[in-house]
């Protein structure tokens, strides 16, 4: 391997699988829109992540490089204490595209794909590199029951196994 070689081709695998095939990332993007704080609705729980996490959020906010900083938090309810975890975010190819590499461990980078949000921004349905990682994401820390709908069937046809969604208790204020 040559020195200069970039992580994307170092860490090939995690580009090239990036999307779950037959998936399409929101055309029209507008990131500053989708900046701030996400409760997550719903997630497949995934080994490195505790699933002994509730209340989790996420938020956004742009980096001065023009990254952008991502920071999970969640109530661990066997330690019952707050944890974090840091990461940053940035774009595959074109900013109008909603299609991310996101870090949470150095210059390894796995596959963020915002598939559907509302006009204002308010809900989003969110899928990892390949059928093991989904994400439903509100603004507030509950979702109207037919936009749960929407996105199940989105992700269905796609081939998620919805029946094995973790739904994210959101009781708790941090």
């Amino acid at each position: 391997m040559k020195k200069n070689q970039d992580e994307s081709t170092i860490f090939g695998i995690f580009h090239r699988a990036a999307i779950p095939e037959g998936a399409t990332a929101v055309h029209d993007f507008v990131l500053e829109k989708y900046l701030g704080k996400w409760y997550e609705i719903a997630r497949l729980d995934y080994y490195w992540e505790n699933k002994n996490l509730t209340n989790v959020f996420a938020e956004y906010s742009l980096r001065e490089d023009g990254m952008v900083a991502v920071k999970n938090s969640g109530f661990d309810e066997k330690k019952e204490k707050w944890e974090e975890s840091e990461g940053k975010a940035k774009f595959r190819g074109d900013n109008t595209l909603a299609a991310f590499d996101v870090s949470f461990f150095g210059p390894i980078y796995g596959g963020y794909n915002v598939v559907s949000v509302d006009d204002d921004y308010q809900y989003a349905l969110v899928f990892g590199r390949n059928l093991d990682y989904i994400w439903l994401l509100s603004r507030t820390t509950e979702m109207p029951e037919h936009i749960k709908e929407k996105y199940l069937k989105i992700a269905q046809n796609i081939g998620y196994e919805t029946d094995k969604l973790t739904w994210v208790s959101q009781d708790k204020n941090q």
